[in-house]
Parts: C-alpha cells; structure tokens; sequence
C-alpha cells in the first residue's frame, strides 16, 4: 500500500499534469479556430475549380494535354499528409493504418509513398514499403508556398511517367470532434470523377485552349492540394484538442481518487494512533 508520502507527490504530478494538457488543450483550440477558417476558406473554390476542370476534360483530350491522359495503371502514388507532432490522439495512427492496408492490398511494386510529414515519414522509414518522397519540417499553419512546391513535384513524376495515377490521403475536417479519412485522385485531372463528367458537351473555348488550360491547371492544382493540407491541419489539432481535453479530464479523475486514497490512510493514522494513546492510558490505570 502506497504512503503518505507516495500519494502526496502522484497527487502533485497528476495536477501538474492535468495544468499541462489545460494549456495544450487551449493552445489546440486558438490553433483550430485559425485552421478551421484557412479550411473553409480554402474549400468552395477548390471544388469548384475541381467541378469545372472534370467538365472540361473531355474537351481537353481532344489536345492530348498530358495532365488529362488517363494511363494505364502501372504505378501509383499515394501520397499520405500526417502530422509533424504527436500528443493527437489516433490521429496519425488511423492514416497510417489506412495507408498501410492500401500498400499491403496493392500488387508488388505498383504503389509508391510520398509521406508529407513527420509521422508518417518516421513510420515507414524503418520499414520496407517503397517511398518515392518525404516532405518534413512542414509550416506551422496551411501555406501556399508549400502546396504549390509539393504540386510541381507531383506534376513532375505524372509526366515524366514515373507514376500513372497520384492520390492524396488526408484526414477531411467536418467539425471539431469528426473527422473522416479521405482519398482523393489528384492526377489526372478528373480522374476520381464520373465518365459523365468527362464527356465534351459542345464546350466553346474563348480564348483558345491551350491557353485555358495552362492557366487553369497550375491553379487547379495547387488548390486542391492547399485545400487536402489545411482541411488536414484543422483535422491534426481538432484531434489534439480533443485528445488534451480527455488527458486533463483523465487527470483531474486520478487526482480525485488519490486525494480519496490519502484522506482515507491519513483517517487511518490518527485513529491509529488516539488508539494507541487511548490503550497507553487505559494501560496506566
């Protein structure tokens, strides 16, 4: 049975702890507010510049541009956005596992990582799953810099024929306590969409296309991927938020129960001991 002593410095440890995750629980929520508007912010335009390059595809495969070449799958990259910190909960587990499950299902050889954040460069770092890219040491908040550096590179294994398909796996933000693991095909272009979708209806193009489309779809891109990393970003400290908020909850509990305990043994020592001078002065009668 633990001590006086003993219960006195957990109880101590405990409230230092829960004072910790308070703080860590707050700071994830001033973050989250921040991320939460890049995110929605970020969003409509995303899907509908998404919407409107799916429509335009049909039309574009007319010029054979090659960022709308739907190939033959031979190679595919998955590209898996974790967090650079943990203290998130399940966080990065549950993007893991899925990228993991997606790699075991996969034929040999047909699926290549590109790990965009510390977590999940860490993890398959020390295993044998073929990585084609890491990307670590990532901006605190959603940055427009780092979407439109990781799109040219993307691009550049798309067309230079080093993969066939690029998809993007990322933790979609729906509100402070959900959160929904989500793939998305980033290239080709309309790919993830419906053959519907991508049939040309008559489109007119004013000017001519070429020009349409090489200004369109550097901006497509670099808006779907800055809309997957904020929405991602929301995601990581929402979960952190939530993870805090249950460790402070866990604690004040500990604490709670400790304090119980000590109460209990600190009841048994002074009865224990008006026992032992009530028995001394019955003995000297």
């Amino acid at each position: 049975m633990a001590s006086l002593k003993d219960l006195r410095r957990r109880i101590r440890a405990t409230k230092s702890t829960q004072q910790i995750t308070k703080a860590m629980e707050m700071v994830a929520a001033a973050k989250l507010r921040r991320a939460q508007l890049r995110a929605q912010a970020a969003s409509p335009y995303a899907a509908k510049i998404s919407e409107m390059l799916a429509n335009l595809s049909g039309a574009a495969s007319e010029l054979e541009h090659p960022l709308f070449k739907v190939r033959e799958v031979k190679s595919t990259a998955l590209v898996l956005v974790t967090a650079e910190r943990g203290l998130c909960g399940a966080y990065n587990t549950n993007l893991i596992r899925a990228a993991e499950q997606r790699l075991r299902s996969a034929p040999p050889g047909t699926l290549q990582l590109v790990c965009v954040g510390k977590k999940g460069r860490e993890y398959f770092k020390r295993r044998s799953y073929p990585v084609l890219a890491t990307y670590g040491d990532l901006p605190p908040e959603a940055s427009i810099e780092f979407a439109r550096t990781l799109t040219q590179d993307l691009t550049q294994f798309f067309l230079d024929g080093t993969v066939d398909r690029v998809e993007v796996v990322y933790a979609h933000f729906v509100n402070a306590i959900t959160r929904h693991i989500t793939t998305e095909v980033f290239l080709p272009v309309g790919g993830g969409e419906s053959q519907a979708a991508g049939r040309d209806r008559g489109t007119i193009f004013e000017p001519d296309p070429e020009n349409i489309f090489g200004e369109l779809l550097p901006r497509y891109a670099t808006a779907k991927l800055y809309a997957a990393l904020a929405d991602a970003l929301a995601s990581e400290h929402s979960a952190r938020m939530v993870a805090m908020g249950s460790a402070r909850k866990n604690a004040g509990e500990l604490v709670d129960k400790l304090t119980l305990q000590r109460n209990r043994l600190r009841q048994a020592l002074i009865t224990r001991e008006i026992a032992e001078l009530v028995g001394g002065a019955e003995a000297l009668k």
